[in-house]
């Protein structure tokens, strides 16, 4: 096939580049991981993506997870319609905030729930009433593990098991993250020497219930059970990130998939993206008794101007209530045929492979695996994924322009759609491959 036309994406781009930092308001978008120019979309319908230039694309980014039942869905733009109608912002309580509330406590094992605008506020929010709950200031995340651009968790790891991070970006000072443990993912051990040398300082571990930001890594059976006992053995509070996961690897997140299985019970809880509708929207939840802390009930302050607002949590609202057992299940009829369809492209192309999932999402990592921590998915050919990224983009196919995150499918994603992508597939594994020779 030959390749698409970006004339219209190029020249929005170089406008982007006058007035928006790197031409993106989100530096993965600006396509520097697979080179090129990034697409600017001007509309998406059901399993699709249209560019400014009128190339068409199936998509498998999903907004980067949220558009779970496809596209403008008639159904979550009605009610969206009717809740701009009524007014878009009031800065007062209303009764969509309060039924999405109920409905992410009926599907999950937290209590209560606060609304917020993003992800990034979920979790940095999650971990002050942590740490106001627990009166201590450590905090444990994972290598890897990605939760928002909050400066104490921006770290990456220190030389041993239990050593204090170092900021990873320049703008987040030392004395943001000094107080925050980097352990590697998935390793009980580290998490045991860190309890052990720290443990009656540390106020929360926080890990994302199966990672998707270093591709998708899921946990190790008994994993998450492991974590959510260690904190309770040193009263610290185990925040499981579902900002990702929520409502997306499975009806009730990643802890619907092994969590009622192993019976681990998170303190806090994040989510974002589904939950939003395609809208932004978060919210972070928990326990009452450490919910309760929140202001104006306790001490620990939050608040924001946005939170809850009606036309998000409509969209959140209209998007869960319709995302049935049957969309599940289709999302994992899709993803079986697609995960085999490219394990097969790229074992015959002879590339070194390993596909990893978690319910409903999954990777492809261009390397041997198995891939269970940051340090194994580091090794997928970089190269050779941006050669298989523009060689499906060419055919019609828009994968995430990183080769370190998961691909999403949709409720939409209807055999013609499912099929564009399984016959796109070999001629991007022999392109990997030629990419993958020339780098050796």
């Amino acid at each position: 096939m030959s390749r698409t036309t970006d004339l219209r994406s190029r020249e929005l781009f170089e406008r982007a580049h006058a007035v928006i930092p790197g031409g993106v308001s989100s530096p993965v978008r600006a396509f520097n991981a697979v080179g090129g120019t990034p697409r600017f979309i001007t509309s998406a319908q059901g399993a699709y993506l249209t560019d400014a230039d009128g190339n068409r694309y199936v998509d498998l980014v999903a907004s980067w997870g949220p558009m779970l039942l496809g596209h403008a869905h008639p159904e979550v733009q009605a009610a969206v319609e009717a809740a701009v109608r009524r007014g878009t912002s009031f800065g007062t309580p209303t009764e969509p905030e309060v039924e999405l509330a109920e409905e992410i406590v009926g599907r999950t094992p937290v209590d209560l729930v606060r609304f917020v605008s993003s992800g990034t506020e979920a979790t940095m929010s999650a971990i002050r009433l942590a740490r106001g709950f627990t009166g201590r200031d450590v905090v444990i995340k994972f290598a890897g593990c990605y939760h928002g651009h909050v400066d104490a968790l921006l770290a990456s790891a220190g030389s041993g098991l239990a050593t204090f991070a170092v900021p990873g970006t320049p703008g987040v000072p030392a004395s943001s993250t000094e107080l925050t443990l980097v352990l590697p993912y998935n390793d009980r051990d580290a998490v045991t020497a860190a309890f052990a040398e720290h443990g009656d300082r540390i106020a929360c571990l926080i890990t994302e219930a199966a990672p998707g930001n270093m591709g998708v890594v899921p946990p190790e059976p008994g994993f998450n059970a492991f974590l959510a006992e260690t904190c309770a053995a040193h009263g610290a509070l185990f925040v499981s990130d579902e900002v990702m996961t929520g409502f997306r690897a499975s009806p009730q997140g990643q802890w619907g998939l092994d969590g009622a299985l192993e019976g681990w019970a998170p303190d806090l809880m994040t989510f974002g993206k589904v939950m939003g509708g395609g809208f932004p929207a978060a919210a972070f939840g928990g326990r009452a008794d450490v919910m309760s802390r929140l202001a104006p009930e306790g001490p620990v302050y939050q608040a924001g101007t946005l939170s809850g607002n009606p036309v998000a949590t409509t969209a959140g609202l209209a998007t869960l209530r319709l995302a049935t057992d049957d969309v599940y299940a289709h999302l994992t009829k899709a993803g079986e045929t697609i995960k085999a369809a490219a394990a097969e492209a790229l074992t015959d192309a002879g590339v070194p492979h390993t596909i990893s999932s978690s319910g409903t999402m999954f990777s492809v990592f261009l390397c041997e695996g198995p891939v269970r921590d940051f340090a194994d998915a580091s090794r997928t050919d970089a190269a050779a994924y941006a050669a298989f990224f523009h060689a499906m983009l060419d055919a019609g196919v828009y994968l995430p322009p990183s080769a370190y995150e998961a691909w999403f499918l949709s409720a939409a994603h209807d055999d013609a759609a499912v099929q564009t992508i399984v016959d796109a597939l070999p001629g991007a594994a022999r392109a990997a491959a030629e990419a993958g020779k020339a780098t050796k």
